[in-house]
């Protein structure tokens, strides 16, 4: 028979409550090393630091510069839930309850209600945490995304842990799956840059027709994998952003763009536009703009915004799903003379 527990109003009090000290009493969750404590107190959490590791193009790897930015209204979930084996939960919440009880200064009221909580896994409702019976299921508990557990969204995951059997499925939403690791990869994609080569390269001229490109070799796809091996789940996600066009917005009206749409796609080789060559001067380039005034004693403010599409593979899923294109842009500051001279 399943054994798990749905959240009940007083189980809800107790888990924030307890969330609530677990900031306070400092103790660590399931695999936090002592370096991942939150000393500063401003985390009210009611979750466990999540067990999801990344590798791939994330911050910090070589060449990244930014995040990928969706091009419609979606994110990628705030909270989950992720499952921790009997022994693991029971040590949190031990160590939670001796951290809270022998804290100097320990309000009384979070010495009982983080007491009350602990009961209701090892002498209420459970059993010893169901330690005896660690081989037929799992805890799952709530995990927030670190870096937005301010949002409204990262609060919707509030249900009290609860126990499921091996094989059975998680009765709640943003349960995590290969699937919702791909979502959460997307959020840790790292862009490569798009500052575009220009020609002519720092000062351009009125009505003279500026050229744009990004080298293949410089700009491909880059992915994230996301894995999870915890409490008897062993699931993974790759997902993956490829460049598919470049959008140029020139910083003036008094601009064109070619296309005329600014809209630069994506070559047969992997590069967008054509590196201008001695010669083309009477041509129009492929991708690139023409300024109809000068920028003054300034520049203008090029915007160059790639579009990126994004597909996803994973456990159960060895065909590349989609996932909302992203965009990633930079700005460009651009010098724009009266002399019209051209350079042949």
């Amino acid at each position: 028979m399943r054994v798990l527990t749905r959240r009940a109003a007083g189980v809800s009090a107790l888990v924030i409550a307890f969330g609530t000290f677990a900031g306070t009493a400092q103790a660590k969750g399931p695999g936090q090393s002592e370096s991942e404590i939150d000393t500063s107190g401003g985390r009210s959490g009611t979750t466990l630091t999540s067990k999801i590791t990344y590798s791939g193009s994330i911050k910090g790897s070589d060449g990244s510069t930014g995040g990928v930015t969706p091009v419609t209204d979606w994110t990628p979930p705030a909270c989950w839930y992720e499952p921790r084996s009997a022994e693991e939960f029971s040590k949190y919440v031990e160590d939670m309850y001796t951290e809270t009880v022998n804290t100097p200064g320990q309000h009384s009221y979070a010495k009982t209600s983080v007491g009350m909580f602990r009961d209701e896994y090892k002498d209420g409702k459970y059993k010893n945490y169901n330690l005896d019976i660690k081989d037929e299921g799992s805890w799952w508990v709530a995990v927030q995304d670190e870096d937005r557990w301010m949002e409204p969204e990262a609060q919707l995951c509030d249900e009290a842990p609860f126990w499921v059997e091996t094989g059975d499925a998680p009765p709640v939403d943003n349960a995590v799956t290969p699937q919702v690791l791909a979502e959460l990869a997307y959020n840790q994609l790292q862009l490569p840059t798009t500052e575009v080569t220009l020609a002519p390269a720092e000062i351009t001229k009125v009505n003279l027709p500026t050229w744009a490109w990004l080298d293949a070799a410089k700009f491909k796809e880059v992915s994230v994998t996301a894995q999870l091996n915890a409490g008897g789940v062993n699931i993974q996600a790759t997902t993956t952003a490829k460049p598919v066009s470049l959008k140029l917005e020139p910083g003036t009206a008094d601009a064109e763009t070619y296309p005329a749409s600014g809209e630069c796609a994506l070559n047969g080789d992997g590069s967008i536009g054509e590196p201008y060559a001695k010669g083309k001067a009477d041509d129009t380039p492929p991708c690139g703009l023409k300024y109809l005034r000068s920028s003054g004693g300034g520049t203008f403010n090029l915007q160059a915004t790639v579009t990126w599409e994004i597909t996803w593979t994973g456990t159960g899923n060895p065909n590349p799903t989609d996932l909302p294109d992203g965009t990633f842009g930079a700005d460009q500051a651009v010098t724009v003379q009266e002399i019209q001279s051209v350079n042949r």
